[in-house]
């Protein structure tokens, strides 16, 4: 019981659910919202190392992972040490992967691990469905990639590829030029409008299934 002249000074470590990307530079925890009720495409430019910790990630908030990859192996021991031996995280190939049926009580993470030149997403727009679309590199498809996604994820660029992202993302100067110098668990996290930088931190856990960040697989 508080008298309610105080009610307004009071400060709650309350923020957005989701994701938990990382922390900011204020050290305070960086969340994404991957599983919204409107459909949600993300970019991410990156190793499978940071694919990987995103849908392990999810899977901890209560979401399924549909993993759509060329390369199932890399995928396999993930997936099979998610949810504690609950199938929570599915492998299919590229192009084979159905429609998952999400809903507010299973929303469904699709990873799209395809190369630098995925095909299109054969899934159609869904609440509760987001998309996250991994390139190791960026290709001759990057702009219009980056144009579609509401969200654009980056590890460390070359200078060619970060040129290509602050023309499409109208990043300022000074946020470009940090991307060629990123460490292997910081990332930039952006939009048109917005920028944050944000450094990942895996837990003993995470890094004993994955290994310790990287940027190159």
């Amino acid at each position: 019981m508080l008298p309610a002249e105080v009610v307004g000074e009071l400060g709650l470590p309350v923020g957005d659910d989701g994701v938990v990307i990382g922390v900011d530079p204020q050290n305070q925890p960086a969340v994404v919202s991957l599983l919204r009720p409107k459909p949600v495409d993300v970019l991410l430019v990156g190793s499978v190392w940071i694919a990987q910790l995103l849908a392990l990630r999810a899977v901890a908030v209560g979401a399924r992972v549909a993993v759509e990859t060329a390369r199932a192996p890399v995928w396999t021991q993930m997936a099979q040490a998610a949810g504690g031996g609950q199938q929570c995280v599915s492998v299919h190939d590229v192009r084979q992967i159905a429609p998952q049926g999400p809903s507010i009580s299973s929303p469904v993470l699709v990873m799209r691990d395809c190369g630098a030149q995925p095909p299109r997403n054969q899934l159609a727009p869904s609440p509760w469905q987001g998309v996250v679309t991994l390139l190791p590199f960026l290709g001759p498809r990057a702009p219009r990639l980056l144009n579609r996604a509401d969200l654009v994820g980056l590890q460390r660029l070359s200078p060619q590829e970060t040129e290509v992202v602050a023309r499409v993302m109208r990043l300022p100067r000074q946020v470009a030029a940090t991307l060629p110098t990123l460490s292997d668990n910081a990332m930039l996290w952006c939009t048109r409008n917005h920028q944050q930088f944000v450094l990942t931190e895996p837990t003993d856990a995470e890094t004993g299934l994955l290994g310790a960040p990287r940027r190159i697989d």
